[in-house]
């Protein structure tokens, strides 16, 4: 078992590649990856976790003005109707003038370091390669990506989730930016915690970003540095043996740097395409972990439900915790 004083190698990280491989593990032409995991009884253990009816989200909100938010965000917003302009304006479109509508353009590059979202398995290349063997020209200019997009999950990642508090274990109100969380964190947040991560499980990784997030006032995830707390790459053999089916952060994953030279980012490359474990950056766990300390509850009922863009390599979400 790999550990903070015994991590793996440059050698070792490269060789997860095979090792931890999934592809052919649920056919040739899968496109799921480890969201096969979530079985009924997966989803049905999602639903028993609901003691109390208490819901909260996991996302940022995301403000959006007519020249974006900044360089991380892209996201704009025109009004095309509002009480200033609407199809009322135009002659002969309907008689009732009471009547009035407001609508809006959105336009948005939610992959980075600001939107909670989640990457499906096509969006990140490993030696020409994404999941389950396919050539990475898979996804092009064109169509966008023709397998393990997006809306291989159009049913919904629906099952239990788990919050590993680590700020709360180490009583600290955050982990400075480069710090990484190993599998002995995961161990003691579990025996801390009073659960146990199985099958089918969704694992939400709380590295206390979100609080210095909120604390500091910027929307991107890299407040005035290029580093920041996240899954070690040792953490990818765990989540491999849990057959965990999907894991969340409230920073972009990855501790950076890495550590290893060839690899920057371990659980972007190895996770995706290797694994087929699906990824939900940036997720706002603050409120998510405040219920949960109230609760004394840290297994959920855990809804996130992608967009369904057509071609795409992930999508905005919203995902919902109901303890």
């Amino acid at each position: 078992m790999y550990s903070r004083d015994n991590p793996p190698s440059e050698t070792d990280v490269l060789e997860f590649h095979s090792g931890l491989s999934n592809w052919g593990r649920w056919g040739d032409d899968d496109e799921l990856g480890t969201l096969n995991l979530i079985t009924p009884e997966a989803r049905r253990r999602g639903a028993m976790a609901v003691r109390h009816g208490e819901s909260v989200s996991c996302a940022w909100e995301i403000p959006a003005g007519p020249e974006g938010i900044d360089r991380s965000t892209l996201a704009t917003k025109f009004m095309h109707a509002s009480a200033e302009y609407s199809a009322l304006d135009i002659p002969g479109f309907h008689d009732d003038e009471k009547w009035g509508s407001a609508g809006e353009h959105l336009g948005f590059a939610f992959h980075g370091y600001t939107f909670t979202h989640v990457d499906s398995p096509c969006h990140m290349f490993w030696d020409g390669k994404i999941y389950n063997g396919r050539a990475a020209e898979a996804v092009d200019s064109v169509d966008g990506a023709t397998f393990a997009a997006v809306t291989a999950a159009k049913d919904g990642m629906v099952t239990r989730g788990v919050l590993m508090d680590i700020p709360r274990l180490r009583g600290v109100p955050w982990l400075e930016p480069g710090e990484g969380v190993f599998p002995e964190d995961l161990d003691a947040a579990e025996r801390s915690q009073g659960v146990t991560v199985e099958p089918g499980d969704a694992v939400l990784l709380r590295t206390g970003h979100d609080r210095r997030r909120h604390e500091s006032g910027q929307h991107g995830s890299l407040v005035g540095d290029i580093r920041q707390a996240g899954w070690h790459a040792a953490c990818l053999p765990w989540l491999r043996e849990r057959d965990v089916a999907f894991i969340g952060c409230d920073t972009p994953q990855d501790m950076i740097p890495s550590g290893y030279r060839t690899v920057f980012n371990p659980i972007h490359t190895t996770g995706l395409v290797a694994m087929g474990l699906w990824l939900m950056d940036n997720c706002d766990l603050y409120a998510c972990a405040q219920t949960a300390g109230r609760l004394t509850q840290w297994a959920f009922n855990l809804s996130v439900c992608p967009i369904r863009f057509a071609g795409t390599t992930g999508s905005p979400v919203n995902p919902i915790a109901t303890f």
